[in-house]
C-alpha cells in the first residue's frame, strides 16, 4: 500500500499528464486531405510513478548524524535506503559526471553551495509543494529545485575571561580591526569558512570581499584544521576569538555543561555575513523525478520528526515554523538577509581563487 506521502506525489505526476492530454486533445475538425497515420506522431511516453520500497541516497553529511534517521524512516515506511556517504562537494562532482546515468535518486548536501551548483546544471527536478511549503522560504531554493532541512549559523566563539561583551565586534568587517591583529582563528581550508567567505561576496560584492581578506591576512590570524580545534582552543584560554559554525558549541555544552565552559558565542549584526545561516539541504535527481520513495524520503526530513531529530541531535536550526530552535539561539528569522539566494554560494570556485589570493590556503 502507498503511504500518504505516495499518493499525493502519484496523483500530482498522474495529474499532470491528465491535464497534458486534455490540454492537447484537438477539437472535431475534418481530417486534412493529404494526412496518413505515418504522418501523426505518437506522444511521447511519459515515466509511471515508481514505488518499490528501493532509493539510492547520496549523502554528503557523516554517517554518524544521517543513518539514525534513515533507520527510523526504513522502520516506519517498510523502504531501504542505499546509501553512499562522501563530501558534499566530491558527491557534486562526481554527479555532474554521471548526469542523467547516475543511480542516484536524491542528494543530501551539507551546504547550500553544492545544491546551487547542481540546480544551475539543471539536474534537479522541481519538488511538490507539500515538501517544499513546510520549509521557511529565506531558507530554501528560490526555484523549488531543492529544499532546505536544516540550518547552520556561522558565529563568533570568545572567551569570556579575556574578552568582555563590550569589546566584541559588531560585525564582520569589524573582526579585521587592528584591536584583533593575531588574536583571530581560522579555518580557511573548512567548506563553513569558505561558504561564509562567499556569502560575503556575494552580499558586498568582490571587491569588498577582496579588502576584507586582505584586511584578515594582514591581521595575522591563527590557522586551524576545523572549527572544533578553534572551539578547543577558545575555551582553553589560548585564543581570543574565533570563527565557526553555532553548534560546535552546543555539542560541548551538552557533554560538559555550558557553565563550565569558558567559550561563549556571539551573533554579530542582523543580516552580517558573519552571522549567515548557511542550510544543509535535499534535491531530487531528474531522471529519478518519478521515483516515489524518493520523494517520500526527502518529505521525512523535514516533516515534524525529522526536524526535532536534528534539533535533538546536532543542535542546528529546525527550518521548519513551530519546530523550537536549540535552547539558547536567536530566532532564526533574526538572521535572515532579505533577497539573499543561498544557491548563490554555489560560486564557490571564486571564493577559492581569493583565499589563495593572500596565501590563506594552497
Amino acid at each position: 500500500m502507498l503511504s500518504s506521502a505516495r499518493v499525493r506525489a502519484a496523483a500530482l505526476v498522474l495529474g499532470s499528464v491528465f491535464v497534458l492530454g486534455a490540454c492537447a486533445a484537438p477539437a472535431e475538425t475534418a481530417p486534412a486531405e493529404d494526412a496518413t497515420p505515418a504522418e501523426v506522431a505518437a506522444p511521447e511516453a511519459l515515466p509511471e510513478p515508481v514505488a518499490d520500497d528501493y532509493v539510492i541516497l547520496y549523502s554528503g553529511r557523516n554517517e554518524s548524524l544521517v543513518q539514525p534517521l534513515i533507520d527510523v524512516f526504513t522502520e516506519q515506511t517498510g523502504i531501504t535506503v542505499d546509501i553512499r556517504y562522501a563530501g558534499s562537494s566530491e558527491l557534486a562532482a562526481q554527479l555532474l559526471e554521471e548526469g542523467a546515468d547516475s543511480p542516484a535518486a536524491v542528494f543530501l548536501s551539507q551546504d547550500a553551495g553544492a545544491l546551487g551548483a547542481l540546480s544551475l546544471e539543471g539536474l534537479f527536478a522541481e519538488l511538490p509543494e507539500d515538501i517544499t511549503d513546510r520549509v521557511n522560504p529565506a531558507f530554501t531554493s528560490f526555484d523549488d529545485s531543492w529544499v532546505g532541512v536544516t540550518g547552520r549559523a556561522r558565529v563568533v566563539v570568545y572567551d569570556s575571561e579575556s574578552v568582555s561583551e563590550d569589546e566584541l565586534p559588531a560585525s564582520a568587517d569589524e573582526i579585521v580591526g587592528p584591536q584583533w591583529s593575531g588574536k583571530v582563528g581560522i579555518a580557511p581550508g573548512n567548506a563553513s569558512f569558505q561558504s561564509f567567505v562567499t556569502a560575503y561576496r556575494v552580499i558586498k560584492g568582490d571587491s569588498a570581499a577582496d579588502q576584507w581578506v586582505a584586511g584578515l591576512t594582514i591581521n595575522d590570524p591563527q590557522i586551524f584544521d576545523s572549527n572544533g580545534a578553534i572551539l578547543e582552543a577558545v575555551n582553553d584560554g589560548t585564543l581570543p576569538l574565533g570563527l565557526i559554525n553555532h553548534y560546535y558549541w552546543d555539542r560541548l555544552a551538552s557533554e560538559r555543561g555550558a557553565e563550565n565552559l569558558r567559550a561563549k558565542l556571539h551573533f554579530t549584526q542582523a543580516g552580517d555575513p558573519a552571522s549567515i545561516v548557511n542550510v544543509t539541504g535535499m534535491g531530487l535527481l531528474n531522471a529519478q523525478s518519478f521515483d516515489l520513495d524518493a520523494l517520500e524520503l526527502i518529505s521525512f526530513f523535514v516533516s515534524d520528526e525529522g526536524q526535532q531529530y536534528f534539533v535533538d541531535s546536532t543542535f542546528e536550526y529546525p527550518l521548519v515554523p513551530g519546530i523550537e530552535a536549540p535552547v539558547g539561539l536567536p530566532p532564526l528569522g533574526d538572521l535572515a538577509v532579505a533577497d539573499f539566494d543561498l544557491s548563490d554560494l554555489a560560486t564557490l570556485k571564486e571564493t577559492q581563487d581569493l583565499l589563495r589570493k593572500y596565501g590563506l590556503i594552497l
